[in-house]
């Protein structure tokens, strides 16, 4: 009996420690995307609408999954309009990033060997979905929808094609992050199914 209790003890102990190692280094790796996140935004705040804050949020949502999307919208959104200006729009822009990383993550269950062309493509389609719930607001707010999207649609086209080209260069750099992080999950899972076959 001692000998069991032994060896379910030194499972959880094991099972506990891969947690944290896994915890710590999702925890470090989303932080540092979220800085990147920020930094870029703020850098490219000059230029009309270019930016690779939804780029970082796709690409994190699907590698890491939904939740991981909708915490990167919340951190990155409330960061950088702490810089850029805070105002009613952040809930919108929460809302809007949140969706696309939700999507994203969703995607990345269903088809996790999407080519990067597709994922470049979703991004084309995300910088004018985002362009589209930010123009609701308008409308919620009693403003005319048609003459305010419109007038904002070659943002969201400029917005679109940022995308395209931020998944296409920060796919390689950030997927060996990625993959680095799937590797070490996928090693310490194993070792969980391993302990608990011998313990038995």
């Amino acid at each position: 009996m001692n000998m069991k209790w032994n060896k379910e003890t030194r499972l959880r102990s094991i099972t506990s420690h891969g947690n944290d190692l896994m915890n710590t280094y999702k925890i470090t790796l989303m932080a540092m995307l979220a800085a990147m996140a920020v930094a870029g935004r703020v850098a490219f705040a000059h230029l009309p609408n270019i930016q690779p804050v939804t780029a970082i949020i796709i690409l994190t949502g699907f590698w890491l999954g939904p939740s991981a999307g909708i915490i990167m919208s919340l951190l990155v959104t409330f960061v950088s309009n702490m810089v850029l200006g805070m105002g009613y729009w952040t809930i919108w822009q929460i809302i809007s990033w949140s969706l696309i990383g939700i999507f994203a993550g969703l995607l990345g269950k269903v088809w996790s060997k999407m080519p990067v062309w597709v994922l470049s493509a979703f991004g084309i389609f995300s910088g004018l979905l985002f362009g589209l719930i930010i123009s609701l607001t308008m409308r919620a707010a009693g403003q005319p929808f048609w003459a305010y999207y419109i007038a904002g649609l070659p943002m969201d086209i400029n917005h679109a094609i940022s995308n395209a080209v931020f998944i296409l260069v920060l796919s390689p750099v950030l997927g060996v992050l990625f993959e680095r992080y799937q590797k070490r999950n996928h090693i310490i899972t194993k070792d969980k199914v391993f302990s608990s076959d011998h313990s038995s």
